[in-house]
């Protein structure tokens, strides 16, 4: 999946950016925007880790995103 329709989609997403890292609050999630390096900044403050690890949950969670991810419950498929 591409970060810039990641970040363009970024309200949308959130919910599922809830469930990979529940300990991110929605201000959190307000100030991240979309903003990759600014989620990681997050993960790292959240869960005490290291740039690399938060990089690499983002990458991970970043390729499992589906198409699926993008489309509204009233959208038809």
């Amino acid at each position: 999946m591409n970060w810039d329709r990641i970040e363009g989609n970024w309200k949308q997403l959130t919910g599922k950016a809830k469930e990979q890292w529940g300990k991110l609050t929605d201000d959190d999630f307000d100030v991240v925007a979309g903003r990759r390096d600014q989620l990681a900044g997050k993960i790292q403050e959240r869960y005490g880790v290291a740039k690399d690890e938060a990089e690499k949950q983002i990458k991970a969670w970043e390729t499992s995103a589906t198409d699926s991810w993008f489309t509204k419950p009233n959208d038809k498929v």
